[in-house]
Order: structure tokens, then C-alpha cells, then sequence
């Protein structure tokens, strides 16, 4: 038996944040951003639509059920991929159970950073794979504009707020789930942070006035390590399975930077029509990348289509994931 997605969900929220309207808040341009990123616009959450993570994951969900018809309140387990949760202390993954009507469900919040899906995936696996939870919800919901600093250019330009929803379930028919290769290194701890805010620097009147609760990143080093760890690892899962490019259907990357997903595409040999894309609309949404892709692409998929998934996120944290496609 393995673990299989039965449906997904996603959205986006409906303010659009171009390329050239960031034009007039940094110093920067259209052609900087999209020769470096391939962003054009992100979406971003503004008050007057909802708030919060769980705002975004509540859409997600009602779009899955409308497309896939399928039922939520007896999902037995849900886990929120998150660098965002709504509050501190009080889990967002057991109000979207309350709200989707999963009343009895096991609940929890996963952060790690931009490999929240991928390991969140991993670990409902897990779960379903040794009997103890039937249906579990995987929820990848950001809203990074929450931590951004749009007066910080190197950051600002990245990153925007969606969510993606998985729903995974036991199958029998050796589809879901085949084999993933999860890393984690510490090297990257100072690389991409929020200084304050933790245990390590609680917040204060100068942490605020520091703006030291925006996140941070130096890019030259994130940029050198995900290309190297996210390339190679995707070609890992490969050669681990004795599968090739050719065998690949489609690879569904974190949409980090368009430069690292080309350099793991031609690592692991595939062809440009092979590499899942929507970083240009969206930008990084960080754990709503991967479902987001799986959102928008959908009807490109077939039964049995072997699926790569791959990520890299801060801390560092970086994995791979081959999966037959259910649906």
C-alpha cells in the first residue's frame, strides 16, 4: 500500500503586485526582476479580502471540492505546511479542521521554510502507510507579504502569498507516493532568516524599530546551494530508481528563481516542456509552490504519469520526490 493524492486545491488572492508597481516603491525594474527571477507579478492578500494563512488554505479547499467532489469532514488528519501560521502558540492546522468541518481530526503546524510541502507530504505518507490515518489533508499555505520588507529590494521582489491543498489517501494499485531523498544542513542558517521573533531574539520595541521581524536572505549564497542541492538531489531520485529524464513526465519544482529550476531540469536531463512553471505569475509562495503548480497544471496529468517534486528552502532544507500520479 501506498500514499496516493486524490485531489488537490489552490488559491491565489486577487491583488496583483507587478513588476512595475514595485517599480514605485525600491529601486528596481521590470527588466532587473525578470532577467534574474522570471517573476513579472505575485499575488498578495490584502485585509479587505481575508487574513491570514488559513483564509488562503479555506479557498484552496472549497476549490478542491468543487472540482474533485469530494468530502472533507471525515479527514482524519491535517497538517499545515507553513512559514506564516495565523498566531504563534495556537496551531492554524486545528482551525482549518474546525472550519472544514474535520471536527475529530489529528492536527498540526510543519515549518521548514521552503520544503514545508515536500516534507509535510512526506510525513502524511508516512502516517497513511503504517495504517494509522486513512485521510489526511495536506495544507501549503503562505503569506509571505506578512514578512516582507517592501522597502528591502533583495527580498521584496521574491515573494508573494497563495496556497495549495493536497488530499492523500491509501492506494493499492502502486500509485502515489514511490520514494524521496529528504536533506537538511545548518550551514544555511544565517543565509535566509527572521532575526526576531523566536525564542533566540523575542520581540521588543527595538526589534520592531529594527525591523528585524521582516525575513532576510543573502542571495548569493541561497542561490549557490539551491542550484547545487536541489539539482543534484533530483538527479539522486533518478539514479536511485534507475529512472531517466525520459522516463519523467513532468518535473514540479519549487518556484523559487527560474535560473534554479533550469539548472535541476538539465541536471536531471529534461526537456523545457517537461519543467512545471508559473513562477511569473505568482513568484516564490513559498510552501504554496508545489501545490500551486499541481493546482495549475492539472489537466496536463495522466494516470500513472511519474511526477519529480523537488525543493529547497532556508536553514537549509532540500528534497526531492518521485510520485505516481492518482487522479
Amino acid at each position: 500500500m501506498k500514499a496516493a493524492i486524490t485531489a488537490i486545491g489552490g488559491y491565489v488572492p486577487e491583488y496583483v503586485l507587478t513588476n512595475t508597481e514595485l517599480e514605485t516603491m525600491v529601486e528596481t525594474n521590470d527588466e532587473w526582476i525578470t532577467s534574474r527571477t522570471g517573476i513579472k507579478e505575485r499575488r498578495i492578500l490584502k485585509p479587505e479580502e481575508g487574513m491570514g494563512a488559513s483564509y488562503l488554505a479555506l479557498k484552496a479547499v472549497e476549490a478542491m471540492k468543487k472540482e474533485y467532489g469530494v468530502r472533507v469532514d471525515d479527514v482524519d488528519m491535517v497538517i499545515l505546511a507553513s512559514v506564516t501560521p495565523d498566531m504563534p502558540v495556537a496551531i492554524t492546522s486545528a482551525y482549518i479542521a474546525q472550519e472544514i468541518g474535520a471536527k475529530h481530526a489529528y492536527a498540526y503546524d510543519l515549518q521548514a521554510a521552503c520544503s514545508s510541502f515536500l516534507y509535510a507530504v512526506s510525513t502524511a505518507a508516512a502516517f497513511i502507510e503504517s495504517k494509522k490515518y486513512k485521510k489526511v489533508l495536506v495544507v501549503g499555505s503562505d503569506v509571505m507579504s506578512s514578512i516582507v520588507d517592501y522597502e528591502d529590494r533583495t527580498t521584496c521582489i521574491l515573494f508573494g502569498d497563495g496556497c495549495g491543498v493536497a488530499l492523500m489517501e491509501p492506494n493499492e494499485d502502486d500509485l502515489g507516493i514511490q520514494d524521496e531523498i529528504l536533506r537538511t544542513d545548518a550551514v544555511g542558517r544565517n543565509f535566509l532568516k527572521m532575526d526576531a521573533g523566536g525564542s533566540f531574539l523575542p520581540p521588543s520595541h527595538e526589534t520592531v524599530d529594527a525591523k528585524q521581524h521582516y525575513i532576510r536572505q543573502e542571495g548569493q549564497s541561497v542561490f549557490r546551494f539551491a542550484v547545487s542541492n536541489m539539482a543534484d538531489t533530483s538527479a539522486e531520485i533518478l539514479e536511485k530508481n534507475g529512472l531517466t529524464g525520459d522516463d519523467v513526465a513532468y518535473l514540479v519544482p519549487h518556484q523559487a528563481n527560474l535560473r534554479i529550476i533550469d539548472a535541476t531540469a538539465r541536471r536531471m536531463g529534461l526537456s523545457e516542456e517537461k519543467v512545471l512553471i508559473n513562477i511569473q505569475r505568482y513568484g516564490n509562495t513559498t510552501s504554496a509552490t508545489i501545490p500551486l503548480c499541481l493546482w495549475d497544471f492539472r489537466h496536463q496529468f495522466k494516470k500513472g504519469d511519474n511526477l519529480v517534486f523537488a525543493a529547497f528552502g532556508g536553514g537549509f532544507t532540500w528534497g526531492a520526490m518521485w510520485v505516481k500520479w492518482a487522479i
